[in-house]
């Protein structure tokens, strides 16, 4: 795996974990403040929740570059099956 689409598979496992991270732990407020959104959480603990997307993602990250080294996750392959689905067999130039 390049360090490039290393960056690119980290971006977008981070976004996705943002969004699984955010609901974790949050409660409503007692009393509503003017101006507060009825569904604002009381602390949002935004801090402590982009620490753990990112530790998160290093795992997922490290997960996914485990199994492309190993083959179990073929990007190739993959596009290569599109290709011959969409276009059909012709011949690949190098």
């Amino acid at each position: 795996m390049t360090p490039l689409l290393a960056a690119f598979i980290y971006l977008i496992v981070w976004w996705t974990m943002l969004f699984i991270v955010l609901p974790w732990g949050n409660k409503r407020p007692h009393s509503h403040e003017v101006g507060m959104g009825a569904g604002a959480p009381a602390n949002p603990n935004i801090k402590k929740k982009m620490i753990a997307t990112t530790l998160l993602s290093f795992v997922v990250l490290a997960i996914v570059w485990v199994c492309m080294d190993m083959n179990i996750i073929d990007f190739r392959e993959a596009a290569r099956e599109m290709d011959t689905r969409i276009y059909g067999s012709r011949p690949v130039s190098n």
